[in-house]
């Protein structure tokens, strides 16, 4: 009796062993099977964003804004690096699943979108774009927010102040600010201080400068270390664009029609400027030079 309740002991033993080892393979599995599918899906979901951000792309016009709905809340990391001609937009997604965040190398590169943000989360994104301009087009310059923070413009001036109502963007504004809004001041003190006349943007301790409206924004919208390397890819750009600009002139100079215009002054200024606070330099000459494109006999833009 002894000895075969023994045997059966075991018998069952072997059976609650084999069993959990089983459960936990099918359980360590099904949970691979999720993560492999949750990084197809945030690497799918941020080729989907690149596609979205295109529409929001505009000519010359002052502005246009749009928005994103995820389907799960969402965390958008937008970066940059600038070690080639152009230098490239990264885009990595992270989703919540399960009330945890997703970690994945997964990464979207764009070498023509430049995304100013401070790596928002949720399900509703605001995006809206403006051109960046010096007398000739060099890109648009894009701006992402979540839907759940609240951005408040006070003592903006009345261009500002115009666009921001013209936008009707939900989560910008410029009167009744909600008491936990991020207030963005034109003077005095608060969040992030803009000082028009010098053209600078003070944030966390950080002084970033802009030459026009649209990095204005873009300094507001990213924290200093993306603004920074965004602004070399865009003077990249201008570099590339100066040159272009050149072999135009030389072709129709054939022609006789002379510009004369600094382009390779330009080119040499934005190649080489190593921060926000050169600005002032590359705007200057673009500015000179779009005064001479504007009266000569054949006009480059």
């Amino acid at each position: 009796m002894k000895r075969g309740y023994l045997q059966i002991s075991f018998t069952w033993l072997f059976a609650i062993i084999a069993g959990a080892f089983i459960l936990f393979i099918a359980i360590f599995m099904t949970l691979k099977l999720i993560g492999t599918e949750q990084v197809a899906q945030d690497l799918k979901s941020g080729k989907e964003i690149g596609v979205l951000l295109n529409p929001v792309e505009i000519g010359f016009e002052s502005a246009k804004s749009t928005s994103i709905t995820m389907p799960v809340e969402t965390r958008i990391t937008a970066r940059c690096e600038n070690d080639n001609k152009f230098g490239e937009q990264i885009i990595n997604l992270s989703q919540k699943s399960f009330g945890k965040w997703t970690e994945t190398n997964t990464e979207v590169r764009f070498p023509n979108k430049y995304i100013f943000s401070e790596n928002p989360e949720g399900k509703t994104f605001y995006i809206f774009a403006k051109p960046f301009a010096l007398g000739f087009k060099v890109a648009d310059l894009i701006y992402m927010t979540s839907s759940e923070k609240e951005y408040c413009f006070k003592n903006a001036p009345d261009k500002i102040k115009n666009e921001i109502e013209f936008l009707n963007q939900k989560n910008l504004v410029t009167e009744n600010c909600q008491a936990d809004s991020i207030k963005i001041c034109f003077s005095g003190s608060c969040d992030i201080e803009v000082n028009y006349h010098a053209k600078y943007v003070r944030k966390a301790e950080s002084k970033m400068y802009f030459s026009d409206d649209a990095l204005m924004y873009a300094a507001i919208f990213s924290d200093s270390k993306n603004y920074e390397c965004q602004v070399k890819r865009l003077m990249q750009r201008v570099a590339n664009l100066a040159l272009l600009y050149k072999d135009k002139a030389d072709f129709i100079s054939i022609r006789g029609c002379n510009s004369n215009l600094n382009l390779l002054g330009l080119e040499n200024a934005a190649k080489s400027l190593s921060s926000s606070a050169n600005l002032n330099l590359v705007s200057s000459i673009a500015e000179e030079i779009d005064d001479q494109n504007k009266f000569a006999e054949c006009r480059l833009w």
